[in-house]
């Protein structure tokens, strides 16, 4: 079954930087657009980013724009999420997730686009 597997997660000051990864596997992942969301205590889930089936096309919401940088490596199955002077208002669970694509340039946002999930992995950043 199709398995995606978040990691990378941690307690960082402000200003510093983390890695997330997930790997994905039960699927042909370049077949699968991906994104990234999180999840702050008390609040919604919120898209963070997203990026195409070919890797061509990201997209980012406002607050993470010039911070975050998603990518992928289709070889390894794996999507990442590169972030940078992060803020205490960046701390949430963080979720990665796939959504079958036909076009290789679609960027999915809303999170019913995908229909598999990770399981979370938590990025606490203090001040």
């Amino acid at each position: 079954q199709v398995q995606l597997v978040d990691s990378g997660g941690g307690l960082v000051q402000a200003g510093g930087s983390l890695r997330l990864s997930c790997a994905a596997s039960g699927l042909t992942f370049s077949s699968y657009a991906m994104g990234w969301f999180r999840q702050a205590p008390g609040k919604e889930r919120e898209f963070v980013a997203a990026i195409s089936r070919s890797g061509g096309n990201t997209y980012y919401t406002d607050s993470v724009k010039g911070r975050f940088t998603i990518s992928r490596d289709n070889a390894k199955d794996t999507v990442y999420l590169q972030m940078n002077a992060l803020k205490p208002e960046d701390t949430a669970v963080y979720y990665c997730a796939a959504g079958r694509a036909v076009q290789y340039s679609t960027c999915y946002i809303n999170a019913n686009e995908y229909n598999n999930w990770g399981q979370g992995t938590q990025v606490t950043v203090s001040s």
